[in-house]
């Protein structure tokens, strides 16, 4: 037999037993309409309703695609969905297993099937980025010829992990996390259908609050959660899984945490302020916190960017380029790894000296301009590159700093009411004491009264 992703074999076993295969296996969809979340790529013509049969046909043949994606998503739901409803003969490969050795099989095998019985080839090719360029290399004429139709999967950014020729000859579909609502209708799904629990048991709201807490957008990490908890309920003989029985089966305690309410906003609180505080092993405790009970990370790469320039600002001019590339990363790669990024970044902004001179010296400038004393822009700083500048007086008795020997031009750069005033006083903490001696020398040259 060759490598089915589902054989017959298996499907009759989990017909006569369905506790032989795991629920996240039972609960797989049978059809593209079932599959939880991802509709941007399920709309009618997309090339997935191509892949298993759906549209007009005729000349333009379904493309090869690869999914990318977190794990638990549904890529490989995908291609089994596509395995089930398709007429094509489907093959599996993990690129775990694999080799240039078995690709070839597979399309040696695909041309035969071509030639001789006019049947095409869909393969699956599990964790694609594990490939080596050679391998990868070895799919290329049978992607190009269309000798079979390739569906790849890849929690890894294919534009590192995947060849050119490769991506250049597959579109590349984008899955998004699972929001909680998904995975929330398909816990609630498998509770009751013939093919999950059967209604065996009952799913309290707080026990499905954690477990969507414990799942981080994972359908898969979902399922398995709920079987092992419904198995420990009935062996009780309960017939509601407690958030007790939950949190003993996966050994992951409840955090006391509401994303929409008071918990969300205090623990973020107490992140920020341990971090002004530089209490590094405060700020992680208050990290971990909210990365356990689920919290968006894109939110806690947001406060650290601010964070970054609130209470640290030029005292240490390293501190923010780190905090913003922790929030790229993180939109990145997603959980459970954006963890460490967020971490990283946490330490590094929490041991920074720290200034608060740059919200200050705006909160002032804001507060001044609020008031009313702002007044009309010096001429000589006016546009000057439109026709009749100069019969108006702008731009005349400018003076270009790059024209003198050091750089600065004594001459009046704020508006009348506001020419001696000061708003960055910064502090002697870290770097900045270098940005105070530049201030001072500055103010100096540029004749600048003390206010």
């Amino acid at each position: 037999m060759e490598p089915d992703l589902f054989t017959a074999a298996s499907e009759d076993r989990q017909e006569k037993d369905p506790a032989a295969s795991p629920l996240a296996v039972r609960m797989r969809p049978r059809t593209l309409d079932e599959v939880v979340g991802q509709q941007h790529l399920l709309k009618p013509g997309s090339p997935l309703r191509r892949l298993v049969g759906e549209g007009a046909g005729g000349p333009a043949g379904p493309s090869s695609v690869i999914l990318w994606g977190p794990p638990g998503t549904g890529k490989t739901t995908l291609a089994y969905v596509v395995s089930k409803a398709t007429n094509k003969r489907f093959v599996e490969l993990s690129a775990i297993t694999a080799g240039v050795k078995e690709v070839r099989a597979v399309i040696d095998g695909a041309r035969r099937a071509s030639g001789g019985y006019g049947k095409e080839t869909v393969l699956f090719l599990d964790e694609i980025h594990r490939f080596s360029k050679a391998q990868q290399d070895s799919l290329l004429p049978a992607v190009e010829n269309r000798w079979v139709t390739l569906i790849a999967a890849t929690t890894e950014n294919p534009y590192f992990s995947v060849i050119s020729p490769l991506l250049s000859r597959s579109l590349l579909l984008t899955l998004e996390p699972l929001t909680d609502d998904d995975v929330r209708g398909l816990l609630r799904r498998a509770l009751t259908d013939e093919r999950g629990l059967r209604s065996a048991v009952g799913l309290p709201e707080d026990t499905e609050s954690h477990l969507l807490r414990i799942a981080g957008g994972d359908a898969r990490r979902a399922l398995t959660a709920l079987e092992a908890a419904a198995g420990a309920a009935l062996d009780k003989g309960e017939s509601e899984i407690g958030l007790t029985t939950l949190e003993e089966t996966v050994d992951r305690a409840a955090v006391k945490y509401d994303r929409d309410g008071d918990q969300h906003y205090d623990v973020a609180s107490a992140l920020i302020k341990s971090i002004r505080g530089s209490d590094v092993d405060a700020a992680l405790h208050y990290l971990a916190r909210m990365i356990e009970a689920g919290e968006d990370p894109r939110f806690i790469a947001r406060r650290l960017m601010i964070s970054a320039s609130e209470d640290i600002g030029l005292a240490d001019p390293n501190a923010l380029p780190i905090a913003v590339a922790a929030a790229q990363a993180v939109a990145m790669i997603g959980f459970p790894e954006a963890a460490l990024t967020l971490s990283h970044a946490t330490i590094a902004l929490a041991l920074a000296p720290k200034s608060n001179a740059a919200t200050t010296a705006i909160g002032a400038a804001l507060d001044d301009v609020r008031k009313g004393l702002a007044g009309p822009v010096p001429p000589h700083l006016r546009d000057g590159h439109y026709k009749g500048a100069a019969r108006l007086g702008h731009a005349q008795g400018y003076v270009y700093p790059h024209d003198l020997p050091e750089g600065i031009a004594a001459q009046q750069y704020a508006p009348d009411a506001l020419k001696d005033r000061e708003y960055y006083s910064p502090g002697r903490h870290g770097a900045e004491a270098r940005y105070a001696d530049a201030v001072e020398w500055t103010r100096k040259h540029l004749g600048r009264k003390r206010s």
